[in-house]
């Protein structure tokens, strides 16, 4: 890699690790009260994935410990955003569900992060977000592609 290409690799990966660390900030303080950024996360994944996964497939999904994952899933169980079940066929897993409350406290959150969001595309325009999506895309499979976390 050329001197000039290396330092446009830097500059790309500063930008998008700051964007991602101011991106988490605002978000973080727009969730609903006691709603966490990993909470809003697991839920929203949950609830358009549909139906059930085990918290191993969460952690691979979300690039994070199974120890990590647990915690997060306990915090979500405790109040009544999910439901944790046994796998009947399996004893040794469990199965993680999104429950009504659940799907509530997500689209509670996503009113509230929605005019966050929302001012960051209306500020950067709509076509130009629909240009650099596939180009972050790339850039996120490349990653997982890779074998990252």
């Amino acid at each position: 890699m050329s001197k000039t290409d290396d330092s446009l690799a830097v500059a790309l990966f500063s930008e998008i690790l700051m964007a991602d660390q101011l991106a988490r900030a605002r978000l973080s303080k727009a969730l609903p009260k006691g709603m966490e950024l990993s909470h809003f996360s697991v839920l929203n994944h949950l609830a358009r994935a549909g139906g059930e996964r085990t918290p191993a497939q969460l952690a691979r999904s979300f690039h994070v410990t199974r120890g990590a994952m647990t915690n997060t899933l306990s915090k979500l169980e405790w109040a009544g955003h999910i439901h944790i079940s046994p796998d009947w066929e399996d004893a040794r897993r469990k199965l993680v569900s999104i429950s009504p409350s659940g799907r509530r406290a997500r689209e509670a959150a996503l009113a509230a992060i929605a005019p966050v969001i929302g001012q960051v595309v209306e500020d950067i325009g709509a076509d130009r977000v629909r240009a650099v999506l596939p180009i972050l895309r790339e850039i996120r499979k490349g990653f997982d592609e890779s074998g990252g976390a």
